[in-house]
């Protein structure tokens, strides 16, 4: 009877544990829901100018449109694209109308067009501030000499470009041989209902394993008491 009971303890506390962790799962998946559609609404929202001293917290994916210069001196950061394959980002220094100098993110090119000149000059930018976060432990050092950078550190990008730390990604451009790569929810993970089904899934099994468990012990003890 003692190990009946502390079977029936051990499957009623795990079902609990896995259930839990599931609601756990869809609190969070609510939670990131109200943040995407947040995200979103910066993206879609009409343009503004730049902010004055734009905060990277609150100002991340404020949609913007500044008029001024391109400039030369652009870094390419080696990105790979489904379906397209390995290329560069082009950042390029921008000097607004009111003398600030920005990072724009201009878009992807491919490996043949990297020596390639590209549109310079007056023209107008509308895009999105972004402060991506791409940098960890294993990233390696620019290669300066090539002119190749393998992720975008946006402090990093506006000493060697002599800029402010501010990056738009820029939603066209006015250059038809680079492709904007605009910013959108895609690359931001959502997997949370995925991870609720799989610890619902698994209360699940564990509950019938446990029934069945009962089962066989209580027949077990029958048995032997017949």
């Amino acid at each position: 009877m003692q190990r009946l009971l502390f079977a029936l303890i051990i499957s009623i506390a795990g079902v609990a544990v896995l259930v839990s962790l599931g609601n756990w799962q869809v609190r969070r998946l609510a939670e990131k829901e109200a943040i995407l559609a947040e995200i979103t609404a910066r993206i879609t929202q009409p343009p503004i100018s730049l902010p004055a001293n734009p905060d990277p917290v609150k100002d991340k994916y404020r949609s913007v449109v500044v008029d001024g210069v391109m400039l030369p001196g652009e870094i390419h950061v080696l990105v790979s694209l489904k379906k397209v394959g390995a290329g560069y980002r082009v950042i390029a220094p921008f000097k607004t109308k009111d003398g600030r100098r920005i990072l724009i993110d201009r878009g992807f090119i491919a490996p043949e067009d990297k020596a390639t000149d590209r549109a310079l000059g007056a023209m107008q930018v509308a895009g999105n501030l972004h402060w991506p976060i791409e940098i960890d432990s294993y990233t390696p050092d620019p290669d300066r000499a090539g002119n190749i950078w393998f992720a975008r550190d946006v402090a990093m990008l506006a000493e060697a470009l002599k800029t402010d730390p501010i990056l738009i990604i820029a939603k066209t451009d006015a250059d038809s041989g680079v492709t904007p790569l605009p910013v959108d929810t895609t690359g931001i993970p959502n997997d949370h209902l995925q991870y609720a089904v799989t610890w619902y899934g698994l209360a699940l099994v564990w509950a019938l394993m446990s029934i069945y468990f009962l089962w066989r012990t209580r027949a077990k003890a029958r048995g032997k008491n017949s």
